[in-house]
């Protein structure tokens, strides 16, 4: 074994195999994976190894497509050809309207990544599928390059690929210990001795927690016993000519798929069991956990309803073994919050049919600093501190009795909850308040007209319609306060700050103490990385000159990191979170201004208190800082208080606005706002797919300045053209929004994406962001985008239909 590598990947399974392999793709071949046992001897060796196409975003979707082409051309090596059954087609199957329009939407995202999926009936399910019965069923999803791979020889041919690369692989090597150095290189301890690197990668599988625990940190990741078993001959399969589809049931719990001429049958039972949160033993390997049918009667009895067939089959053999689950089921794929030089690729519940596309994405984060598509859905930093043991455990359960259930928009799973909470989350309930989540955060979704009121969950406009019209037309006539809990808050000090942020950012710093601005940071390539708003608070009592830097609550990790890398030695800065020590109250609407300036002392007037300013003050007794921005596109005030005081200032403003008729409102109604007035969300419009001109920032960028990160890539990018154009829509339709990921076409081909959308109360439009081609980015273009599958018609229209000479927020 050699005692220097470039890059260290520990774990044998697919995560490991695929993301050295890859490695050696992207040009870096001093690398070297070690494995504690044999290649293959944890959750891979025992996979259903199912590999589908289907996915929820495009990015799952595309790296599942990159997946299956590198197993066909795995498949078709005539040195060492991978056993995989490429192309029996896959079925989700569907008993309501709502799954049904879930497959649709869906479907059309898909097609713009060029993979084709079907919305069929249950007849045609039935007439692909013979074992199936059509009883409780509207139809399912056609997912025609579904099949499934041999686990070990996948895993062997990646690690031979990567060995005549260049790449070694060392067996039998239990990693014992990490120590990281002063200039963030690390020493890999083994029990045959040590191995420097510049950076590693934990690709432990069920074990990743006690890799994690050699770097100090605890990764949001719990294993699951999952059983599934193989049945005796079936006659159908055998008489079918054919290959069975396999098979996905959300209405009974399970899947299937041809195993010679019977079937592998699979369960999600909800009497469902955690695994190995004690610790694991050191000897469990290439093992498996005891049978116990028992625990999934229910599940087999709706599997006998909707395949007739297993009841007069017998089991050949049970399986049941640990797979790995994190909160929100979606892998962990990047950077490890916190650390320099490490990365992760764990939590890979469909290893197998994933793992691929997993290798391939962290390949490109470690070399060249990004990956081509925006891979903020698998980042390891979009869970922070809250993610604790016994939460990732519950929400394990929760994600695999779920486990093919996908999310409608809007829904917020109960399990582990409430987790973070602000003095006012309960008063809030008492109020009619339905919460939301956003990073752990209990947060006001909207104000229930009735303690019984429930939504409907689904892709179309529902019963909360009238609710958020009530809610805008509170801000927009009178005024309404919210709470915005989780923001994502950084206090900066010293003397090199605003240098230091006008070399992050690519537009104007605002340096004048008492002013606020907006501005966005690149990535290398000059794409976007992040939006942040910069608050300059004077020197006071509470403290000498400092920088807020504000920006989406989910990026805490993610801007933390980012900021730090990019901090040098010699620059008098200092970086301090309170994001978990402050809350913020919202006044909104014209009569915001009446409120404030009634709940606190000195001159709030127009003159005295000017859109964009910041100024400290208390709001009855409590300490705050105000800051004059809205996100709603009216007169509004962001009001930071400290958690301990915010009761107090939330009882100030209460009493301060009964007088005004003053009301409560939630993110819902502030979605609808935002896009209206042409205001984007971070990981929704803000993409490092993209950058900033492409993204329609130009009034925030300044080239003529001096350096910034990602400037000369900027340049490039400018001379060569913009890729595509982002733009807002005008839908013709009062019966759904464009969801993201829509397919926006021109004569039927398609042209752009939908990354956001939603019904503008004021304006009466309902409105959409999309990423086009530029060709048909002009104001007017006529467009059709795919609503829940169906063409409708749209219009290119200028951002920020309403109020665009933003007079309101300056009233």
């Amino acid at each position: 074994m050699r005692d220097q590598a470039r890059v260290v990947v520990i774990g044998g399974g697919i995560a490991g195999c695929s993301a050295l392999y890859h490695l050696t793709q992207e040009g870096w071949t001093d690398v070297m994976l070690i494995e504690r046992d044999e290649l293959t001897s944890g959750t891979t060796w025992h996979s259903a190894a199912q590999v589908t196409n289907f996915g929820m975003t495009q990015t799952m979707v595309g790296l599942k497509t990159h997946s299956i082409n590198l197993y066909k051309e795995l498949r078709d090596d005539p040195e060492y050809p991978v056993g995989y059954n490429f192309g029996d087609g896959g079925i989700r199957l569907a008993n309501t309207q709502a799954q049904m329009d879930g497959y649709k939407h869906f479907t059309s995202m898909a097609a713009a990544m060029d993979v084709e999926f079907e919305v069929i009936d249950a007849a045609e399910c039935a007439r692909r599928h013979p074992l199936i019965s059509t009883e409780n069923l509207l139809g399912g999803l056609w997912d025609p390059t579904d099949g499934h791979i041999d686990p070990a020889q996948l895993c062997q041919a990646l690690a031979r690929r990567a060995r005549l690369a260049g790449a070694e692989v060392n067996r039998h090597t239990p990693v014992t210990g990490l120590t990281q150095h002063a200039d963030s290189t690390w020493t890999v301890h083994t029990e045959k001795g040590d191995v420097k690197c510049e950076i590693v990668v934990n690709a432990g599988g069920y074990r990743c927690n006690e890799i994690g625990a050699m770097m100090g940190v605890q990764h949001p990741v719990a294993s699951m016993e999952h059983q599934y078993f193989l049945t005796e001959d079936i006659p159908a399969i055998k008489e079918a000519g054919h290959r069975i589809p396999l098979l996905r049931c959300p209405i009974s719990d399970y899947y299937s798929r041809q195993e010679k001429n019977g079937l592998l049958i699979g369960f999600y039972e909800q009497d469902c069991r955690t695994w190995g949160m004690d610790g694991i033993d050191p000897k469990f390997t290439n093992a498996l956990c005891p049978d116990d049918l028992d625990r999934v009667t229910d599940v087999l009895e709706g599997a006998f309803e909707r395949m007739p067939a297993l009841m007069e089959t017998g089991i050949r053999e049970v399986v049941n073994g640990p797979i790995t689950y994190t909160i929100d089921g979606a892998p962990l794929v990047g950077p490890i919050p916190g650390k320099r030089n490490a990365f992760c690729i764990i939590g890979l519940r469909a290893g197998l049919g994933e793992g691929g596309g997993h290798g391939w994405l962290l390949a490109q984060q470690i070399v060249h600093g990004e990956a081509q598509y925006d891979t903020w859905v698998i980042d390891p930093r979009r869970f922070v501190g809250h993610c604790t043991v016994e939460l990732t455990a519950l929400k394990a359960v929760e994600d695999y009795q779920n486990e093919f259930r996908f999310h409608f928009p809007h829904e917020h799973r109960p399990a582990g909850r409430p987790m973070k909470t602000t003095p006012l989350t309960a008063v809030f309930e008492a109020d009619g308040a339905e919460m939301g989540i956003v990073n752990g955060w209990e947060r006001i979704d909207y104000i229930k007209p009735s303690p019984d009121f429930t939504e409907t969950l689904g892709f179309r406009f529902n019963e909360l319609h009238d609710v958020i019209a009530e809610e805008v037309n509170a801000v927009a006539t009178g005024v309404a306060m919210t709470e915005v809990s989780g923001f994502n808050r950084f206090e900066m000090t010293g003397a090199d700050v605003h240098s230091f942020l006008d070399r992050m950012m690519c537009g104007t710093v605002t340096k004048r103490w008492g002013r606020v601005g907006l501005g966005y940071l690149l990535n290398e390539h000059g794409m976007v990385k992040g939006e942040a708003t910069i608050a300059n608070i004077p020197a006071s009592d509470r403290g000498e000159n400092r920088v807020w830097y504000g920006s989406a609550a989910a990026s805490e990790f993610h801007d933390m990191d980012w900021l730090q890398t990019h901090l040098r030695e010699d620059e008098d800065v200092t970086i301090r979170s309170l994001t978990n020590s402050q809350t913020i109250l919202i006044l909104a609407g014209p009569k915001s201004r009446d409120v404030l300036a009634a709940a606190a002392r000195g001159d709030w007037s127009r003159e005295a208190f000017p859109w964009l300013s910041v100024r400290e003050t208390h709001i009855g007794i409590a300490p705050a800082t105000v800051l004059g921005i809205s996100f709603s596109g009216e007169l509004a005030y962001e009001i930071h208080v400290p958690n301990e005081s915010l009761h107090a200032a939330y009882a100030a403003l209460r009493k301060a606005g009964a007088e005004h008729g003053l009301r409560l409102f939630g993110a819902r109604a502030v979605d609808s706002m935002r896009i209206e007035k042409g205001f984007l969300h971070w990981k929704a419009d803000i993409l490092t797919e993209f950058d900033p001109f492409e993204t329609s920032l130009e009034r925030f960028i300044k080239m003529d300045k001096g350096d910034f990160v990602g400037k000369a890539a900027l340049e490039k990018r400018v001379s060569a053209g913009p890729q595509r154009k982002l733009v807002t829509l005008v839908v013709d339709t009062k019966d759904a929004p464009a969801h993201g990921g829509a397919s926006v076409r021109i004569d039927g081909r398609i042209v752009g994406t939908v990354t956001s959308g939603d019904w503008g109360h004021r304006t009466g439009l309902n409105l959409a962001y999309a990423f086009v081609e530029p060709d048909f980015s002009a104001p007017d273009t006529e467009v059709t985008i795919d609503v829940i599958g169906s063409p409708v018609p749209a219009r290119v229209i200028p951002a920020g239909p309403y109020d665009p000479t933003y007079a309101r927020m300056r009233a």
